[in-house]
This record gives structure tokens, sequence and C-alpha cells, in this order.
């Protein structure tokens, strides 16, 4: 989940904050890292600095920065997604700082400089972080892409003007993997060459946060003269706050997901989320057949453009069997290995940074314990010195006298519910007052001009009800708001209310109590062209 922290003298600061899905655990709440260790050791950051925007390094964010308040720290990207964040829940925005890569800045003891890395998401950095003597480059994720399609390529020269570094903390996730990680423009010529062996319709999973993948896949469908739609809210989003930012601005024009029935398949992609097997995403929905607007037929192939994460393996091989029950065909990282890239570094890359920063000290993170284990061996053969494979809760000194582990302190897991909703004063009474049970909905909208669209995740916390199909109430909504004329939010809720209301009572025996909560999103609103 990524959170670590540094101190130096009476200053502490936090590196990314994130989390991970518990999809063996029923509604797939979140797991979040235990801050209990810091409340035992008295430890509050005095800021919190993000590496890049994937979940696993921000997604716990607006959970446990409320305990901290302290400045956040990130690129443009990473700061629009958690800023997505923030509106969902109702926090203030205010400490989410932008710096650009290269940039530096001070906090206390600590001089952070965000160094920038390719990875398979924009503006990845990695931090130099300077206190006293002591040098350390924390590397976040990333690799050597020579063909990022997104960015710029590594600039080797700037790395080497770090050197010497005390210490690095490296990404371990592919140190076993001999060789070079796959470039990101080769997965787009592999993406052009297999689009134009499709016949019927094709649906493409990958990570929404990819860009320079959905950007291949797009550039991909339209050179083989098909339309394009995404489908699954987090894709809805990444694509708005990356064009609020001027990424994938050559996008091609995009067609609404409701919109499709009326194409020819062999004019129709599709990129969907849901490639780790997601019971809620868009691709479960579509291999279900519960999917409004789209119905999977045997000439339709699904790609899947992603690696499995260790732990997904079995609701992925669901999926694909309810797949190949539909009879459509499947192209993946086993079949077809060239349609995806890791964004982590293999061994080659891992010993071209090492030349150019020269560390003295590696402590190995990320992967799992045979991955850390590959990671210090080949520092080990290029002389550098790799004595501790970390757990969890690890507490490590560097000093005069190289690493040590001063004490371990093991984390019990802390799960909360994806769906909670923060109620604000006034909205509701006491949670299952009702005698049939109180249904809480906190909605983040924006307007479009012609009407208002959902702009993030539908936080949906019942109590005490009957069961509702979530996936229904979703589809229903988005369909409701963007016919709805309200000019303020206010006017939105009072016509929203009374419409919810009706849709619950066409399918519960019993009402319960509704309480609506709407947010305004000042994200760019999602649209259907570039």
């Amino acid at each position: 989940m990524n959170l670590g922290l540094y101190g130096f003298d009476d200053t502490w600061v936090a590196v990314d904050c994130g989390m991970m899905l518990r999809q063996d655990l029923p509604d797939t709440p979140l797991q979040v890292p235990s801050v209990e260790t810091l409340e035992t050791l008295e430890i509050i950051p005095d800021a919190l600095l993000i590496t890049h925007g994937h979940e696993d390094h921000i997604g716990a964010t607006a959970w446990l920065w409320p305990q901290w308040g302290c400045p956040i720290h990130a690129t443009p990207l990473a700061a629009g997604l958690l800023r997505a964040k923030f509106m969902e829940r109702g926090l203030s925005t205010d400490a989410i700082q932008v710096i650009d890569p290269d940039e530096a800045l001070t906090c206390g003891a600590f001089t952070v400089r965000f160094v920038p890395l390719t990875h398979s998401i924009p503006e990845s950095c990695a931090l130099l972080i300077a206190a006293g003597n002591y040098r350390v480059l924390h590397t976040g994720d990333w690799k050597l892409d020579p063909e990022p399609l997104i960015g710029a390529p590594v600039n080797g020269s700037r790395l080497s003007a770090l050197a010497p570094i005390d210490l690095v903390v490296g990404d371990s996730t592919n140190a076993p993997i001999p060789g070079h990680s796959r470039s990101e423009g080769d997965v787009a010529r592999a993406l052009e060459r297999t689009l134009a062996d499709c016949t019927g319709r094709v649906v493409v999973s990958c990570f929404a946060s990819n860009l320079a993948r959905l950007l291949a896949v797009a550039r991909a469908a339209e050179h083989s003269g098909r339309r394009i739609s995404l489908m699954g809210r987090a894709m809805e989003r990444m694509v708005s706050v990356a064009r609020g930012l001027g990424y994938l601005d050559d996008m091609p024009p995009l067609v609404p997901v409701r919109d499709l029935g009326y194409l020819p398949p062999h004019e129709v992609l599709v990129i969907a989320t849901g490639s780790q097997g997601e019971p809620r995403a868009a691709l479960n929905r579509l291999a279900s057949g519960r999917h409004a607007s789209l119905e999977l037929l045997p000439s339709d192939t699904v790609i899947f453009s992603a690696k499995a994460i260790p732990g997904n393996e079995p609701l992925i091989e669901r999926l694909k069997h309810r797949l190949r029950q539909l009879g459509v065909t499947i192209w993946d990282e086993f079949n077809h290995p060239e349609l995806h890239a890791s964004g982590h570094p293999a061994q080659d890359e891992l010993r071209t940074l090492y030349d150019w920063v020269k560390p003295r000290y590696l402590l190995p993170v990320h992967g799992e314990a045979r991955h850390q284990r590959a990671h210090c061996r080949l520092a080990e053969e290029l002389g550098i010195r790799a004595p501790l494979s970390p757990v969890n809760g690890d507490l490590i000194r560097l000093d005069g006298d190289g690493l040590s582990r001063v004490s371990r302190h093991p984390q019990r897991p802390c799960i909360v519910s994806q769906d909670s909703v923060a109620l604000l004063p006034g909205l509701a009474a006491d949670r299952g007052s009702s005698r049939h049970g109180t249904l809480y909905l906190a909605i983040p909208v924006a307007a479009t001009g012609t009407g208002w669209t959902r702009l993030g995740r539908l936080m949906f916390d019942a109590h005490h009800m009957r069961p509702l199909d979530e996936d229904d109430f979703s589809d229903w909504l988005d369909e409701r708001l963007e016919a709805l004329p309200a000019e303020t939010l206010a006017e939105l809720r009072q016509q929203l209310q009374p419409l919810i209301t009706a849709w619950l009572s066409e399918r519960l025996r019993q009402l319960p109590d509704v309480h609506l909560q709407l947010m305004a999103m000042e994200s760019p609103v999602f649209g259907t062209s570039s």
C-alpha cells in the first residue's frame, strides 16, 4: 500500500499513501495502511509527498490525511486525481499543492527534489531526499522506456548528476526478470497489428491510469476504422482529468456507450475497466450479460492489455470463464504477451540506473520477498551493499555505520468501506432509525450545459434495508442526470429526490429513508469529443 516515512531530527515526511482492494471480502472494501504505529511513536508527518497517481500510491489519502492535516505535494496529474477524490468525500482540497517534475521543495530538515522517471502513468517521479549529510533516492515505481508515447524518455545525464547516493530505496517488482521491460511504443504497434485481424466488436481492458496505453488503443482503433467508447467511471474520470491538463489532446473523438448499438460491430472498440476481474467493473458486467448498452457475441474479441496483479488470478480466471461461455475470443498476457508492457524495471534497467546514481546501499521495496531477495543479489553483484529486506512495520536507521533495523512493528489490517459516506450536518437521522432501513447517497456531479453528469464514484451506503442492484441503479441515475434541467445543486436535489424514491418504490416492498447528498465537482467535465 506504499506508505513510507522518513525522519531526521524532529521532522517526518510521508511518501505516498496507497490502498488495495480486498476482493476476497464481501462488498470489496479497501485496505489502507494502519496508522497505529505512528500514533504509538507520536509521528505526525509534516508533509505528504506523492510519487505518482496510481491507486496503490494515492488511494488511501482521503482516509488518512484528515488525521494529519499536512501539505500534500504532487505533480499535476496526481494532484488532479487527489482533488477529485477529496471532493467526492467532502474534503477541502486546499492542502493539495502542485509541484512540477524536476522541482525541489524544503520541509523542515529535508530538501526534496522530484526526479522524472518513466512508468505506466505520466509524471512519475523518484524523490531525492536530502537531510544532514545524507542523500536518499526513493525511486517509486519506474522503468526506462525509450518510447513512452506520453512524456519524454528518462534523462540519463540528469540522473548521473545526482551521484553518488547514500541509499536507494528501490522498486523490486521485476528484479528477478532478465533483460529490459517492453516499451509502450512496442505495445502500440502490436495493438495496431492485432486490431487489423479482428472482425466483430473489440473490447480492450487495461488500467485506467495508463494514459499511454489508452492513447495507443485509440490510435490503433482509428487506423482500423473503429470508433472508440469508454466504459467504466474510473476510465471516464481519468480521461477527464488528463484532458484538463493537456494530455490526450490528439485522442480521437469518443462515442457515448449508449450509442454503440447503432454502429456495425466492425466499427466498435470499447476501452473498459475490469482487467483484474473486479466484480463491479464494466468488463465483469459485460461478461455477465448485465450491461444495459452492449451485449457480447461469439464474433467479438476481448483483449486484456494488463498483467494480473498477484492475488487477483482467481477473479480474472472466473471472468475469462464467463467470457469463454459467451464464445468470445480472448487475447491476454499468456497467448499474446506483446499486448502489454510492465511499468517496472527488469535487471538491465536496474543496472543502468545504479550505474548512473552510484548508490552505496540498497533497501529493496515493492514486490514480494522473492523479488526483494533477487534485487539484493543483483545489487551485491554491482558492489552495492544490501544487508536488509524490509517487511511492513520495520523502522530502519541509516547512519555512519550503514543500514540497521531498529525495531519491528507488526501491522494489523485496516479495512474501510468504499461506500462510506461522510454525512453533512443535518443531512440525516441516526443510522438505522427507520423501521425499513436507511439509504445514504453521495453523488459527485458537474453541469454539462444541457443537464448534469456524475464524475466519480457513487457512494451508496445502505443500512438495514433489502439489497439493491447498485449497477442497475447507477445506470438509471446517469440517464436521469443527463436530462435534468436544474441550474443549481439545490434545484437538482429537489428534482432528483422524488425520482429516486419512485425508482426504489418499484423495486422494494418497503421504502427506506433516503438521504441524498450532492457534491459539485471542479474537474473538467467528461465529454464525447476531444
